[in-house]
């Protein structure tokens, strides 16, 4: 278990609770964050509407069930979790005092879907004026746009980071991995915070809208910039650099690792006395001798013939151990890691204790990323996996709503939880 979380460090945000409705990467992405810092997150599920997650990336992929999810457990960790059936007037009741009790509430259906169910701002407001609404979405909640739903891939493309992504002559490649999902998160997670910090100072709630989309339009504001004062527009260009242009800039492939995988390092030349000390280590005479290489202009005028050249050299060359000999002269590189390399052998990340270990009582004692942040006179915790399908249900209905047991053995009998 990480180790900051038994020193007398006080949590951030502990004594906020937060009444979680959110599903798949987005929502769960912010209030992971506030978990981490110490928030009391309540996950509400229901056997007809859990969260899908539950069922992506099975650690047991022959004997999938609710709890067997490694991408859910990440994403859900430190939280707490419950059932609620609003089909049901007690579901419906539990649902409202949870409000009642909450600081925040947050979710990310599409707009207009949880006041379908019966919570919109206002009745929010009606059951706790003092409750934060936070509200994930696609496009937000107003405009031409706001019935549609989006994916993180969907986002990214219409916000524009796919066509950004690639290399010039092939179509765009997009970002592979869901990053709006998470960015939309981390916006989710600071608007918390912002609004918390309003209503410590005035006393007043807020509803906070976010666009997802609007997330990822921000993410491309260098070019947006680049065309407004410039009039370039934006090209793709892989891996190379154009502003500055300099060259060599890209990655280049390596001996494959012992277990026979591709490996990759990225190489940036930025000045003359690293060229000349890449020149020094690859040791071919085309480099030192060939006008086409002369001076930074020349080479960035020749980048496909220079990167062929590197690459004779880099893929002769185990990647790590190469990137520790060009680092060591003054060369800017890194190799490109998996996530094998991360956990087991990036010794600045173990250092710093970033995957540190917890139990899950599913899937057993799992590492887990950390919380990229370390406080002087604060922590954060990673205190336990996530939640069973309902595994918290008891608790927090008898010891923070206050039902008596029989009322909830009542409501378990009646399929209200």
């Amino acid at each position: 278990m990480y180790s900051e979380s038994s020193t007398d460090k006080p949590l951030p945000l502990e004594g906020i609770t937060v009444c979680d409705f959110t599903w798949i990467v987005a929502g769960p992405q912010a209030t992971r964050i506030l978990a981490d810092l110490g928030a009391d997150v309540i996950k509400v599920e229901n056997e007809s509407y859990i969260d899908s997650m539950r069922w992506g990336q099975q650690v047991d992929p022959e004997n999938p069930s609710f709890n067997g999810s490694g991408f859910h457990n990440n994403f859900n960790r430190n939280k707490r979790g419950i059932t609620a059936n609003l089909h049901h007037p007690l579901g419906r009741e539990i649902v409202e005092r949870l409000i009642k009790k909450s600081d925040i509430v947050i979710e990310n259906y599409s707009a207009g879907a949880f006041a379908r169910m019966g919570f919109s701002w206002d009745r929010i407001q009606e059951i706790n004026p003092t409750a934060i609404y936070i509200s994930l979405s696609g496009f937000g909640h107003t405009g031409r746009d706001k019935s549609y739903i989006t994916w993180g891939p969907t986002a990214a493309a219409v916000s524009g980071c796919t066509q950004m992504s690639g290399f010039p002559d092939k179509e765009p490649a997009g970002w592979g991995y869901s990053y709006l999902d998470h960015t939309a998160g981390y916006y989710g997670a600071i608007a918390a915070l912002m609004a918390l910090h309003h209503r410590k100072n005035t006393g007043e709630a807020q509803y906070v809208d976010i666009s997802q989309i609007e997330t990822g339009m921000v993410l491309t504001g260098v070019p947006l910039l680049d065309y407004q004062i410039n009039s370039r527009r934006y090209e793709r260009i892989g891996n190379r650099s154009r502003y500055p242009a300099v060259a060599p800039h890209n990655t280049y492939r390596c001996k494959q690792d012992n277990k026979g995988r591709d490996s990759w390092i990225a190489i940036t030349v930025e000045e003359t006395l690293q060229w000349n000390a890449l020149c020094d280590l690859i040791g071919d005479s085309r480099l030192n001798d060939d006008p086409r290489f002369k001076d930074n202009e020349s080479r960035k005028n020749n980048e496909d013939i220079l990167d062929e050249i590197i690459s004779e050299f880099t893929i002769e060359n185990e990647a790590q151990s190469l990137m520790y000999r060009l680092q060591s002269i003054g060369i800017p590189a890194g190799m490109c890691q998996r996530t094998d390399d991360k956990m087991e052998s990036d010794e600045q990340l173990s250092f710093r204790d970033f995957y540190p270990s917890a139990p899950h009582d599913h899937l057993g004692e799992h590492r887990y990323e950390g919380y990229p942040a370390k406080f002087s006179d604060a922590r954060w915790k990673m205190e336990r996996g996530a939640p069973l399908l309902g595994q918290d249900t008891f608790d927090v209905l008898t010891n923070l709503l206050e039902y008596s047991p029989e009322e909830v053995a009542n409501m378990i009998a009646e399929l209200a939880v």
